[in-house]
């Protein structure tokens, strides 16, 4: 399936993911699979309630005893970036052509409330602004399929 031509105001949409669903390695849950799915949906690996995938609730980076003293992200902590991290990293860049590295950098240089205004953004379906999955680069809502040419939807 084609890319549908953008509208005139596609720039102008968001998908409103909360900056909740940053995890502490840089993945926006709220454009992963297990989340814009309609069964088993996953409420994202730092909610407190709601259903998780099994990953997600064993995960060595989310539970690392490194990122202490009320550290949100991997970048606060000494190890910055642990073996972990650049493995995960890899893997999302060479198969999804997303990085946690370069999430995780930009969050510590603008801040995770300006992060989530641009990421909000890049991750939006220009068809009809819902977010696209980082693993299929579909749109769940309208089912629009988009080409794994860059990291960002609208680039």
């Amino acid at each position: 399936m084609e890319s549908p031509a953008p509208s005139d105001d596609h720039l102008k949409r968001t998908t409103g993911i909360s900056a909740s669903m940053m995890a502490p390695c840089g993945m926006n849950c709220g454009v992963c699979a297990a989340h814009l799915r309609d069964r088993n949906r996953c409420a994202g690996c730092l909610a407190e309630e709601g259903p998780k995938q099994k990953h997600c609730l064993v995960c060595s980076i989310k539970m690392c005893a490194e990122r202490t003293g009320g550290a949100t992200f991997c970048f606060d902590c000494t190890k910055y970036p642990c073996r972990r991290l650049r493995q995960l990293d890899l893997r999302y860049r060479t198969k999804y052509g997303m990085s946690m590295l370069e999430n995780l950098d930009r969050i510590r240089e603008l801040g995770l409330d300006r992060f989530m205004v641009i990421e909000n953004t890049h991750w939006v379906c220009p068809s009809c602004g819902s977010p696209v999955c980082v693993h299929d680069r579909r749109c769940y809502t309208c089912g629009a399929q988009y080409e794994r040419t860059t990291n960002r939807v609208g680039q």
